[in-house]
């Protein structure tokens, strides 16, 4: 976070942010990009460590789209996406487990306890976490704007959340963090895009915030050119972008689930990056942020607004 010549006027002005968000509850989805590379993880971890020490509840969810990429490839298993999404056979789902329920999400664990959280990791099987069905064969439009019928495999539909695991868990002033899984009530397990779980997840709760940590700085105008950054949006503006093609790859769900959970009334959703320094700080305790806020419409900014 920028330090102000009067470091004072600094501290007074993040006042008014800790007390707007003290108690509430705030949901992070961290990319798999953000998490590979050790140094920046850990850089996130204390950040998100700052945040729960002003009590600001924190739930995160993480996916591992690169590991699973990079364990398909040593297994010589197909790697298809579509839209974004992946398409998961019987092997790729256990590559999948492998990558999300194992050592990525282990070494999460460890950085954040590092960085002072109280943490524990779950799934969305644990505690009934993540009802799904087996998503049915769709037609979908690729990046190229073509129509095809693809069937995903074993990807979870989310039919159900049932916080109950996790309000104990935030209760208890644990930081819940959860490795996208889901599953159904016959024991048959799940890929589920990490970025549908959180912003389920953050509806579950009633969070107050929604945010995705990126590679990039956030939602941007031209994908080429980081410097368009466009810092405000509103549902409108985003279904704009997503109209004039400009939105592609995985931002298309990111942006699905910023719709699915201003519609189920979280306040906010935010684009941060997850690699620049205090990025995540920057956006949550100064007026300018950091990457870009989405609201429902224009007049919730000034709810927003401290």
């Amino acid at each position: 976070m920028s330090v102000a010549p009067d470091s004072y006027a600094t501290l007074r002005s993040a006042a008014q942010y800790v007390r707007a968000f003290r108690g509430k509850t705030f949901v992070f989805k961290l990319g798999g990009e953000v998490l590979e590379d050790p140094k920046i993880r850990r850089a996130v971890c204390e950040q998100l460590a700052v945040l729960w020490s002003f009590s600001i509840k924190l739930v995160l969810v993480h996916g591992g789209g690169t590991g699973i990429d990079a364990l398909c490839e040593t297994l010589h298993l197909p790697v298809e996406k579509v839209a974004g999404r992946r398409v998961t056979t019987a092997q790729v789902l256990d590559a999948a487990k492998m990558v999300l329920a194992g050592s990525l999400h282990t070494d999460l664990l460890a950085d954040l306890r590092a960085a002072g959280l109280p943490v524990t990791g779950i799934s969305g099987v644990d505690g009934g976490l993540l009802t799904a069905r087996k998503r049915q064969p769709v037609q979908i439009k690729d990046d190229a704007g073509q129509s095809q019928f693809v069937d995903f495999g074993l990807v979870g539909d989310i039919e159900k959340v049932n916080p109950t695991l996790l309000q104990h868990l935030l209760q208890g002033e644990y930081v819940p963090v959860i490795t996208p899984l889901s599953a159904n009530d016959k024991g048959e397990v799940f890929n589920t895009n990490a970025d549908t779980v959180a912003a389920e997840v953050a509806v579950a709760l009633n969070a107050e915030k929604l945010f995705f940590l990126l590679k990039v700085p956030g939602l941007l105008d031209d994908i080429n050119r980081p410097s368009s950054l466009v810092p405000f949006a509103t549902l409108e503006g985003i279904e704009g972008l997503e109209g004039s093609g400009k939105v592609s790859g995985g931002m298309r769900p990111k942006l699905t689930a910023v719709k699915r959970a201003l519609a189920g009334g979280v306040a906010s959703a935010h684009l941060v990056s997850g690699v620049m320094p205090d990025a995540v700080l920057t956006e949550v305790f100064t007026n300018q942020g950091s990457g870009s806020m989405v609201v429902a419409r224009a007049d919730k900014a000034k709810e927003q607004a401290a």
